[in-house]
């Protein structure tokens, strides 16, 4: 089990990597998580060394394709940065971008607090907190060479592959009476590509797996709190994208959003 300023010394090599645009083969062994659950022990460091409130969660490898492209069983949880999160028009930096995509998601916002429960959360329980929906692009990225390879505990260590986040505009409350898995989303890199998506592509259904990060949280003694926003993983497949390229993500009746990358 990895003492705390084992999981912290850890933290701090990933959070230096990421800040300076860098990778590294694989964490050092006597820092190395063995589980999910030291991989979060590792994560929580991450809102120390931010010094700001995060602004809520996030969730990778939600679909069995993205599970095999990153080497991984199930999906995972990640903390979203305050730091990292951009309004919808932005222009961000691309930086040293590994991965290189861009990935279109349904961002729920809890009215209410899901502390950790003594029993699973069901889904109309999760769905009774939420406030608001959003439009929201995710760009991810790992600071492990080879994170296909990392495997599930290290890449939970790596926040989840977090990276950049664009939060969009609050959808119109019709979103309630809609079946989010049916609802389909167009995501273009503008003059380039278009992949189109649906709801479904994620765990069967966003509220499913906004259901599904409240009990991997709860499990591991965390709790989702108001005012927390949480992507629920791409709905289609990822963009490639590349410096100087502009993202739009296209939700129909529910809005749209767009980002660039700068050059």
């Amino acid at each position: 089990m990895l003492s705390d300023n084992q999981a912290r010394a850890a933290a701090e090599l990933i959070w230096e990597c990421w800040h300076e645009g860098r990778t590294i083969d694989v964490l050092p062994e006597n820092m190395r998580p063995a589980n999910r659950n030291e991989g979060y022990a590792i994560q929580r460091h991450y809102e120390r060394l931010s010094r700001r409130p995060i602004v809520g969660w996030k969730i990778a490898a939600t679909s069995a394709a993205g599970q095999a492209h990153i080497g991984v069983d199930g999906p995972l949880a990640g903390r979203l940065l305050a730091e990292r999160v951009h309004k919808s028009g932005s222009t961000i930096p691309f930086g040293h971008n590994k991965m290189a995509v861009a990935e279109p998601e349904f961002a729920f916002r809890l009215s209410r607090d899901l502390p950790p429960a003594e029993n699973p959360y069901k889904q109309i329980e999760v769905m009774a907190a939420v406030g608001s929906l959003h439009t929201a692009i995710e760009i991810p990225n790992s600071r492990f060479n080879r994170f296909e390879e990392a495997g599930t505990a290290q890449l939970i260590a790596d926040n989840a592959c977090a990276h950049e986040f664009i939060l969009g505009s609050e959808m119109p409350e019709t979103w309630r009476y809609l079946d989010l898995a049916q609802h389909t989303v167009r995501a273009t890199v503008e003059g380039k590509v278009t992949h189109d998506g649906v709801g479904a592509n994620v765990l069967g259904d966003p509220c499913i797996a906004l259901t599904w990060i409240a009990n991997e949280l709860s499990e591991h003694g965390i709790g989702l709190i108001a005012g927390q926003v949480i992507t629920t993983g791409t709905c289609a497949v990822p963009l490639p994208i590349r410096q100087g390229d502009s993202v739009t993500v296209d939700y129909g009746s529910l809005g749209s959003l767009k980002v660039r990358l700068s050059s």
